[in-house]
């Protein structure tokens, strides 16, 4: 499994996550692993990466925090030390306690509607509790289903992701869903919430990454093209795949027709991860994600 790639498993769900992010300096690991040794944690697995200069630490460790568990520590004095090392060393550190997350969804969008449709009208097994946009656009959609909507773009779409993480954590954020959101994240956003972040892109990744996917299947003679929604990483559109929907391409198709096609594939993929992602239902090993469940998690539906 990469550094970039965080495991998620029923498993998993026992263990306090603890996620620490922030510019790249020496002691980090050090002071963080001795605190939890201090607090009678035992890691149980780490992972750790450097990108454009910033660093992301997540551990996995028993605490006792599990339900039905005995605690190890106090919990209360175990946040209150870690923040404290947050900030001797200047980097953000996040707890997830096991017995303590809701699975709040916040929805990421630009302008296309038909993902956030989806997601806002399925029954996904946790609440969507916030849509945020680089552009106003949608803001009537979420209006449609009483969700709160918060536009961080300027004048031309380009977000403020200081303010992005302000609404994440002010919503109580667990899992950020990508409904054609048409930006990249930095590092400080995905690295905050590793593996915690979906995404679905209109192409059979890993072909055809990046902007203009259909474009580039019809330039390139696909026969068979399709979608693909999975885990965010700071590779653009590399992470762990859980859930594809493939569709014939007529010959001589148009860039608009293949379109048509692929996207109401990219809503009921993008649907499908979510809820495997929130059923506990996805494990990432050495780059590919095992799901297990329902057949639809990973279905490929044709015309």
């Amino acid at each position: 499994m990469s550094s970039e790639q965080h495991s998620r498993s029923v498993a998993e769900n026992d263990y306090t996550e603890v996620t620490v992010v922030g510019a790249d300096r020496t002691g980090i690991v050090a002071a963080v692993t001795g605190l939890l040794f201090e607090h009678g944690a035992n890691i149980e697995d780490v992972e750790q990466t450097v990108r454009d200069g910033v660093f992301r630490m997540t551990l996995l460790a028993d605490c006792g925090f599990a339900d039905g568990a005995d605690p190890v520590t106090d919990r209360a004095a175990f946040q209150a030390a870690l923040d404290d090392t947050g900030d001797e060393l200047g980097v953000d550190v996040r707890v997830r306690f096991p017995d303590e997350r809701d699975d709040g969804i916040a929805v990421l969008v630009t302008k296309e509607d038909h993902c956030l449709r989806a997601l806002l009208e399925a029954d996904l097994g946790a609440p969507v509790n916030v849509v945020i946009g680089n552009h106003d656009t949608l803001e009537a959609v979420a209006d449609e289903h009483d969700v709160p909507f918060h536009d961080i773009g300027d004048d031309t779409g380009t977000p403020d992701e200081e303010r992005l993480l302000e609404l994440l954590a002010a919503y109580d954020t667990d899992l950020v869903v990508l409904a054609r959101y048409m930006r990249i994240l930095s590092p400080d956003v995905v690295f905050r919430y590793a593996g915690h972040i979906v995404n679905v892109h209109p192409s059979l990744l890993p072909a055809f990454p990046g902007a203009q996917a259909y474009r580039q299947a019809v330039e390139a003679g696909v026969r068979v093209a399709g979608v693909t929604a999975h885990y965010v990483t700071t590779d653009l559109d590399q992470g762990p795949i859980l859930t594809q929907r493939a569709f014939t391409v007529p010959p001589n198709a148009s860039v608009a027709a293949v379109k048509d096609r692929g996207q109401p594939l990219e809503a009921d993929a993008l649907v499908a991860a979510v809820r495997a992602h929130l059923a506990g239902d996805t494990t990432v090993r050495r780059g590919a994600v095992a799901v297990d469940g329902p057949h639809e998690y990973g279905a490929l539906a044709d015309d």
